[in-house]
């Protein structure tokens, strides 16, 4: 019973510790990566962090706090595109389901062995690497403004760092983390914008000051350029953190 209840404390203490931290990067630009028109976010972290340490409910208890403080943020500093957030549907179930599925994938790679695992991930380094690539010979193809071009060249520079990392620094280690750490900030980041997409859509694109005509292409382009750098740096510091955490268990 008293190891229980210290252990229920534990988790109850690291909830309060990572949602703080949340709010702290919510509150501050330490919390926010400029990206063309928007802003991409490094508040999952302590979500995806919560959940590999402490499973999946600590992960969703945190998530669940930086999806009230979104709300909380829309209403108390507005932007022209905070209306999206006041729907918890688009701003707290996307945070939620962060720590469930960071955990579930971090478990499953677990039995799935290191040679599978390492080979998952080059699939997804390809995979973006591949699309980049295309957005570049399209920026070339169609020229019409310089952004596109650097944005997709500055994507492809930090992808091809995070292989040769996969390569020389993680090998086998700790690359359940990685992917776990991926599918988690894809879940938010895809999450939220499929959700601004089926709710807001044009007006959304509209508050943006785009054309509404072709709506879903820029919530997509939102969706690459904000979620290959989130992913990115939420593996450097996820990776960091938990494996930390395990050498001193």
């Amino acid at each position: 019973m008293k190891s229980m209840k210290r252990f229920d404390i534990r988790k109850l203490t690291i909830i309060g510790v990572l949602g703080a931290i949340s709010i702290v990067l919510g509150m501050t630009p330490l919390g926010f990566i400029p990206v063309g028109p928007t802003r991409a976010t490094i508040m999952h972290i302590p979500v995806i962090i919560g959940a590999i340490i402490e499973g999946p409910i600590v992960g969703a208890l945190v998530g669940l706090i930086f999806g009230l403080f979104s709300i909380y943020q829309a209403i108390t500093a507005p932007t022209p595109v905070s209306f999206v957030f006041l729907n918890p549907i688009v701003s707290v179930l996307p945070r939620i389901l962060i720590g469930i599925t960071a955990y579930y994938t971090f478990k499953g790679l677990n039995s799935l062995g290191s040679k599978r695992t390492i080979g998952l991930l080059y699939v997804i380094w390809a995979a973006i690497i591949i699309y980049l690539s295309r957005g570049i010979y399209l920026s070339v193809i169609d020229y019409t403004s310089i952004w596109p071009l650097l944005m997709n060249v500055g994507l492809l520079i930090l992808t091809i760092g995070m292989v040769y990392l996969t390569a020389a620094k993680f090998k086998d280690k700790a690359l359940d983390i990685v992917i776990a750490t991926i599918v988690g900030t894809l879940t938010n980041t895809v999450g939220v914008l499929t959700m601004i997409y089926v709710f807001f859509g044009e007006r959304f694109v509209e508050a943006l000051g785009q054309d509404v005509e072709v709506a879903r292409r820029i919530i997509v382009g939102i969706g690459i350029t904000n979620g290959i750098p989130e992913s990115i740096i939420a593996i450097i510091i996820v990776t960091s953190v938990v494996s930390a955490v395990k050498r001193r268990r």
